[in-house]
């Protein structure tokens, strides 16, 4: 007795049937016969009923293969595994390169997603996440990624004309973005006057 699985195509769409068959001897050919036909079932009965008529002949073993049975906690890829895909459409390996340095700098760059913290929790992160096997990164420790921010800071302007050519193909922008300081200082005069003109414009602020 056995499970049979048939896949059969009709008009581009795929049947996929269940039979349960015993194979039997009829004047010297061998025939099937079918016994039960199990398509519907969810699949984990079918797979149930699949290792049972494996294991027919000692059904012990599949009590022992609980007891051998060992459950450990994997990397977690879906975060790094969507990360890095949003990171290639918007150019960042393009702009960072493909070399070690540069795929160390993208996991920087990830982990700021995931959770901002420091280097050494970026290493921790790893340890976690399929950083490795995601990106293609060998093993790293805190050091290494420290130093990897002095070989951002040798790439920065190249990173960075990458990125541009890639968002202004044209070379022109038409957005500039810029940065203005929340501070202010304020005073009683300017430090550029001489101290004769300085003691003036004090005592002319008393004065008022």
């Amino acid at each position: 007795m056995r499970l049979d699985t048939i896949h059969k195509t009709v008009n581009g769409k795929t049947y996929t049937s269940h039979l349960l068959r015993h194979a039997y001897r009829d004047r010297g050919k061998v025939r099937h016969r079918t016994i039960a036909n199990l398509t519907g079932y969810p699949e984990a009965e079918i797979a149930a009923i699949r290792l049972a008529l494996e294991h027919k002949g000692d059904l012990t073993q599949l009590a022992s293969l609980r007891e051998n049975l060992a459950l450990k906690q994997g990397l977690s890829v879906g975060a790094v595994f969507a990360l890095d895909a949003v990171a290639k459409r918007l150019g960042l390996h393009d702009a960072l390169g493909h070399s070690q340095e540069a795929k160390r700098a993208l996991w920087q760059v990830l982990t700021r997603v995931i959770d901002q913290g420091s280097r050494l929790s970026a290493v921790r992160l790893a340890a976690n996440h399929a950083a490795c096997d995601v990106l293609g990164l060998d093993a790293f420790d805190e050091d290494d990624l420290v130093a990897n921010l002095d070989w951002l800071h040798e790439q920065q302007e190249t990173i960075e004309n990458r990125l541009f050519r890639r968002r202004h193909p044209d070379g022109k922008a038409k957005l500039f973005l810029y940065d203005v300081t929340s501070s202010c200082l304020d005073g009683c005069y300017c430090l550029k006057t001489d101290l004769k003109d300085a003691e003036a414009t004090k005592e002319l602020v008393h004065d008022r």
